[in-house]
C-alpha cells in the first residue's frame, strides 16, 4: 500500500480535520462546563492578557472552518454545482448559523431586554460568509494572505493609535487594552446597551474584534489551499510545521507591544493561537492516513473514534452542550440554587478535593453530550446546514 508520504495526488478529504475538530469540540465542552473555579488552570480562560490551552479552542475551530472552505467548495464545483447555487447556499448557511447562535445565547427564556446578538456561532457565520463568498468569487493564496495581513495590522492600528472617545489615546491617556477603556469595548457599547453584552461593558465576540478573527479564518483557507495541492504529504506537513512555528514566535514577540488577549482577539493572539492550530493539525496529519475518506467512527482505529463522533457531527454536539448547560442553569432548585449549582455542589460533597470534583463533573458532562452524538453517528444521522 502506498504511504501518505509518497502520494502526490490531491487529497479528497482529510480525516485529520475531523479528528482535530472533534478534539476541539471535546475540549470546548470540558472548558465551558469545567465544574467551577476549582477546575484545572488549563480548563479556564486567561483572566485578561495571557493564554491557556482553553483559549485555543475557539480560534482552532474557526481556523478549521477556513481549512474546510476549499475542500467543500471544490467538491461541489466538481459535482457540477454552479457558482450562483454555491453563493445562495453560503448565504443561507451563514444566516442559519447566526440564528443558531442567537438561540444558544438566549435559550431558554429569550428575554428581549437582555437578548445577546454577539456570540461564537455568529462570529463563525460572519467569517464563513466572507471567505466562502470570496473563495467562490476567485480568492486564492495571495488574496487570503493580503486580507489576513491587512486585518492584523489594521486592528493593531485601531486599538493602539485611535483615541477612545471619552477616555483618550491608548498608552498616553489610558493603559493599552484597558478592559473597559478600549476601542472595541467602546464600539460594543455604542451598538448595544449593557444587558445585551456578555460582560456588560464589552463582548468577547464583539463587532470590532471580528476584524482580526477574519485573519484566523484566512490562515485556515491558506492551509486548505496548501493541503489541496499536489506536493507530497511529508512536504505539506513540513510547511505547516514551519508556518506554525513562525506564527507562534511572531505572536510571542508581538505580545510585548500588543498583548495576547483572547477576549479582544488581538493580532498577537491570532498569530500565537494560529501557530498552535497549525502545529496541532500537522500532528494529526502525521498520526492519520490523510488520504482516507473514511470518517465513519466505526471504521477508524480505536483511538480516533471518540474524536470522530464529535468531529463529524459538530453542530449537534455544540448545540446540545450549550443548550443543556443553559437549561441546567435555568431550572431552580431549593435554596435559591440552579440545578447546575446543585449538581456541582453534590459532586463537591461526594469528592472532597475541589479540583477532582470539578474534573469529574466536567468529564461526566462530556460523556452525557458524547453519548447521544455517538447514537446519531451510529444511525448515520448528521446535523448539517
Amino acid at each position: 500500500m502506498q504511504t501518505p508520504a509518497t502520494t502526490s495526488r490531491p487529497m479528497q478529504r482529510l480525516v485529520a480535520i475531523d479528528l482535530l475538530r472533534g478534539l476541539t469540540v471535546g475540549l470546548m465542552i470540558l472548558a465551558n462546563n469545567n465544574g467551577g473555579p476549582d477546575a484545572f488552570w488549563f480548563l479556564q480562560h486567561a483572566a485578561w492578557n495571557g493564554f491557556t490551552p482553553t483559549d485555543l479552542v475557539f480560534p482552532t475551530f474557526l481556523f478549521l472552518v477556513g481549512v474546510a472552505i476549499p475542500y467543500s467548495t471544490d467538491a461541489r464545483l466538481a459535482r457540477g454545482d454552479d457558482r450562483g447555487t454555491l453563493l445562495r447556499h453560503v448565504f443561507s448557511r451563514s444566516a442559519i448559523l447566526f440564528l443558531f447562535g442567537i438561540v444558544v445565547n438566549n435559550f431558554p427564556l429569550f428575554h428581549l431586554d437582555t437578548l445577546r446578538v454577539y456570540g461564537v456561532l455568529q462570529r463563525i457565520a460572519l467569517c464563513y460568509l466572507v471567505f466562502a463568498t470570496a473563495y467562490i468569487c476567485g480568492l486564492r493564496c495571495r488574496g487570503a494572505a493580503a486580507l489576513a495581513a491587512g486585518a492584523l495590522v489594521g486592528y493593531w492600528l485601531l486599538m493602539r493609535f485611535v483615541p477612545v472617545p471619552g477616555f483618550g489615546l491608548p498608552v498616553r491617556d489610558v493603559p493599552l487594552l484597558d478592559p473597559v477603556r478600549n476601542l472595541a469595548a467602546w464600539t460594543d457599547r455604542q451598538l448595544f446597551s449593557a444587558p445585551h453584552l456578555f460582560e456588560q461593558t464589552r463582548d468577547p465576540e464583539g463587532l470590532l474584534s471580528t476584524l482580526p478573527a477574519l485573519a484566523t479564518a484566512a490562515f485556515g483557507v491558506l492551509t486548505g489551499l496548501w493541503l489541496r495541492g499536489t506536493a507530497p504529504l511529508h512536504a505539506k506537513i513540513r510547511r505547516i510545521v514551519l508556518g506554525g512555528a513562525i506564527c507562534v514566535v511572531l505572536g510571542a514577540l508581538w505580545n510585548f507591544g500588543f498583548p495576547i488577549n483572547k477576549r479582544l482577539w488581538t493580532s498577537s493572539f491570532v498569530l500565537f493561537a494560529g501557530g498552535w492550530s497549525l502545529l496541532l493539525l500537522a500532528a494529526m496529519l502525521r498520526l492519520t492516513d490523510a488520504r482516507s475518506s473514511v470518517t465513519d467512527a466505526g471504521n477508524r482505529p480505536l483511538w480516533q473514534r471518540p474524536m470522530l463522533v464529535f468531529g463529524t457531527n459538530t453542530i449537534f454536539a455544540y448545540m446540545l452542550s450549550e443548550l443543556l448547560a443553559a437549561l441546567l442553569w435555568a431550572i431552580p432548585t431549593g435554596g435559591g440554587l440552579s440545578l447546575q449549582q446543585s449538581i456541582t455542589d453534590a459532586f463537591g460533597r461526594i469528592i472532597p478535593n475541589g479540583t477532582a470534583a470539578a474534573t469529574i463533573y466536567s468529564l461526566v458532562y462530556l460523556a452525557v453530550c458524547w453519548l447521544p452524538t455517538w447514537i446519531l453517528c451510529r444511525k448515520r444521522i448528521f446535523l448539517k446546514i
